[in-house]
């Protein structure tokens, strides 16, 4: 019986154990299961990023060319210096305090970070990217020396952009990881940085050594080179002129200017000023203490997160290209559009007369002209040449309602064009459905809407080219790194939106408006300059805050380029028309522009008499063939002295001299060379400004007018009054026409 019992109890604790076992190796198989099939890929994973070190290597950034393949934005040659702690740790007669130490003196790193990485449990650490090489050389001077082992060196690139300030709104720059953050540069990054490469190598496990070289490199592919459609030379003249109009008329908001291939759409040149540095995109510039007075020292209050967001929002300003991401009323350059849809539609013709009394009745509401005196009787021509609002309303009246919304669409000022560039805006027009009378009759002289920049110089472009509206581009090509053309971009014709008759008409008229009309200050001898002026009031009305624009093609007989430049608020008191204070500018940068371009002077009679010639060379001369030479130019010449030779002449050879100037030629036995103290001559007429320089002894160069009248004002000099020269010295004299209204 005892027996039994105790078989009994024995087979009891067997089953418990067999239980226990059966539960416990249930719980282990549920256990591994999750681990495998639930959990596996992550754990698998953390064990790899436990035993390797997967690190990236940065490609060489593509680079950025203008359309002739100058190089605007580059890779400097730097350096990324990285070490194997193990290997550094082991290195004889120097301690890991004392590495450290001397790395981040030389490398201006913080000593308790490269003290931390040396002494870390892996087999690969970064210490510093993007190192300059007196830096790197500096740490390999001291690395060879004292045979200091584990430091190793990579090559690296760093964007630089060769012209600071260049296009800078356009093109961009990158952050402290070669990531595009503005302009091309971050519109185009996926093509211009490349596929990285990698560095993949094993880590120390406790208990276990891993060879050094036990590590996977794969090679990075640089990216693609952008060509853009900028031409160098040309951004430089918009830049140059537009920086002078900025300083000389004070402009409280900055200005704008674009130039386009009428015939391609292809931007050649796009500048908003005030700018940035590409290289210091954050640096406090003069124009930033002037918007934020006292920022300086409001910033070195601030450090960290505090300091980088107050440094992007006062420098942002700078980065916004107002060509593209700015609107505007533009006032009346918009009229280039109503005369082309008016002839367009045959809803005017040359024989149709506008009166002008000064004002215009339209529903409630009287309309004035800029002329508040009126322009009386005029010809469509004539209105179109006086800028006149009263006939403009007048013509998009008879044009229509439909046919206006329809040439609004036409040209593309209900659309983005987009061009390749972040942030475009849209132009703000009337609802066709609340498109009323007296919409349409401000509409019809550029005010009570708004356009972008880019929106007018396509229109312009499309009244120049024979009607072809063109999308604006920036980008010409897409180039490998050894210059292989990977993608070329063609220009796109959008639409047909006027005939070539109507275009070639109005180019004729727009000529008109230049050589007679509103603008005159676009005025440019042997060059055929259309264009119109534009001025228009910000809102809300009466504020006294304007916005000046000009817009010009060349030549308009065959046009190649147009330009457009808007002027944002010049001070309360001094000028604001667009006839005044842009047109200048167009012509300024449409003169140097076409002399780039190759495009031949062609001078009328009239233009013959005014232009320049090259100034002989008389020196070593006799009397005689000094006098004959100049003679036969057209230039007289005085003596000083009694020798037979010429020894000197000013002004001297080979300077641009208008004909009917006057040389004065030394000879032996000339007394001391006198001198002559430039007068002030600045607000005078050009008949009386001429006669002020002359009557001094000195030569006169006109800029600016095609004859000397007594209607233009002479707006500025060089040399400035007060300046001693000698006799004979040439005065520049620029002269402007002051009392136009647009």
């Amino acid at each position: 019986m005892l027996n039994e019992q105790n078989t009994l109890t024995h087979r009891k604790k067997i089953l418990r154990l067999l239980f226990w076992a059966v539960l416990f190796f249930s719980a282990l198989v549920v256990r591994v299961a999750w681990l495998q099939i639930v959990r596996g890929e992550e754990l698998s994973m953390a064990a790899r990023e436990q035993q390797t070190s997967d690190n990236i290597i940065t490609p060489e950034r593509g680079l950025i060319y203008d359309r002739n393949m100058k190089v605007l934005a580059n890779n400097l040659s730097v350096e990324t210096i990285s070490i194997t702690p193990k290997n550094v740790r082991e290195t004889k007669k120097h301690t890991p305090e004392d590495i450290a130490k001397n790395i981040s003196e030389i490398l201006e790193l913080d000593y308790e970070t490269v003290l931390a990485k040396i002494n870390k449990k892996s087999n690969f650490e970064y210490i510093k990217k993007k190192v300059e090489k007196d830096q790197a050389d500096a740490l390999r001077t001291y690395v060879d020396k004292n045979n200091i082992k584990g430091i190793k060196f990579a090559e690296d690139t760093k964007r630089y952009y060769p012209y600071g300030n260049f296009a800078s709104q356009v093109i961009g720059f990158v952050g402290d990881d070669n990531t595009g953050l503005e302009g091309i540069e971050m519109v185009y990054n996926e093509q211009l940085e490349g596929v990285p490469g990698r560095i993949v190598s094993a880590n120390m496990i406790a208990g276990m050594d891993i060879p050094d070289n036990y590590e996977s490199y794969y090679e990075a592919q640089p990216g693609q080179g952008v060509v853009l459609t900028i031409d160098e030379p040309i951004q430089h003249f918009t830049e140059k002129h537009l920086e002078t109009a900025l300083i000389e008329n004070g402009l409280e908001e900055g200005a704008a200017a674009i130039v386009m291939n009428v015939k391609t759409g292809e931007i050649l040149a796009m500048a908003t000023k005030p700018d940035y540095d590409l290289n210091k995109p954050f640096a406090v510039t003069e124009a930033v203490e002037a918007k934020y007075p006292g920022i300086t020292e409001e910033l070195e209050s601030l450090e960290g997160s505090e300091y980088s967001a107050k440094i992007t929002e006062v420098t942002q300003f700078l980065r916004r290209n107002k060509a593209v991401v700015d609107s505007y009323e533009p006032g009346s350059t918009f009229k280039m559009a109503v005369a082309s849809m008016a002839l367009e539609e045959g809803a005017v013709g040359f024989d149709n007369h506008f009166y002008c009394g000064g004002s215009i009745k339209v529903a409630d509401r009287s309309i004035g002209c800029a002329n508040r005196n009126g322009h009386g009787a005029q010809t469509f021509i004539q209105a179109v040449q006086n800028s006149c609002n009263p006939a403009f309303i007048d013509i998009g009246a008879r044009v229509g309602r439909d046919a206006f919304i329809k040439y609004v669409e036409g040209f593309g000022f209900r659309n983005k064009t987009g061009i390749e560039l972040p942030g475009e805006t849209n132009g703000i027009f009337h609802d066709y459905s609340n498109f009323k009378e007296i919409d349409l009759a401000t509409s019809s002289f550029g005010q009570s809407f708004n356009v972008t920049p880019l929106q007018m110089i396509t229109m312009v472009s499309a009244v120049a080219n024979g009607g072809k509206l063109m999308k604006p581009h920036l980008i010409k090509q897409l180039v490998d790194e050894n210059g292989n053309v990977v993608e070329e971009i063609e220009p796109t014709v959008v639409r047909q939106v006027i005939s070539e008759k109507t275009s070639r008409t109005m180019c004729e008229i727009l000529e008109s408006v230049v050589s007679v009309g509103g603008g005159k200050n676009a005025y440019l001898a042997g060059y055929r300059i259309a264009g119109k002026t534009g001025t228009s009031e910000k809102q809300p009305r009466g504020n006294g805050k304007y916005v000046a624009s000009f817009v010009g093609f060349a030549p308009a007989d065959d046009p190649e380029i147009a330009c457009l430049v808007i002027l944002d608020q010049p001070p309360q008191g001094a000028p604001y028309y667009g006839g005044i204070i842009a047109a200048p500018v167009v012509k300024n940068i449409l003169e140097e522009s076409l002399q780039y371009l190759g495009v031949e002077p062609e001078y009328t009679q009239e233009e013959l008499e005014m232009v320049e010639i090259t100034l002989p060379d008389v020196m070593g001369k006799s009397r005689g063939e000094a006098e004959a030479i100049l003679k036969e130019a057209g230039i007289s010449i005085s003596f000083k002295g009694s020798g037979e030779v010429v020894l000197d002449q000013v002004p001297k050879p080979f300077l641009k001299i208008a004909r009917n100037s006057k040389v004065v030629a030394y000879t032996e036995g000339a007394e001391n060379k006198k001198t002559v103290t430039v007068p002030n001559v600045v607000g005078c007429s050009a008949s009386e400004a001429n006669k002020g320089i002359t009557n001094a002894g000195l030569n006169v160069r006109i800029k600016g007018l095609s004859n000397v009248d007594g209607i233009a004002i002479c707006s500025g000099q060089y040399p400035a009054e007060g300046t001693v020269v000698e006799p004979g010295t040439i005065v520049t004299l620029d002269f402007r026409y002051a009392e136009i209204r647009d």
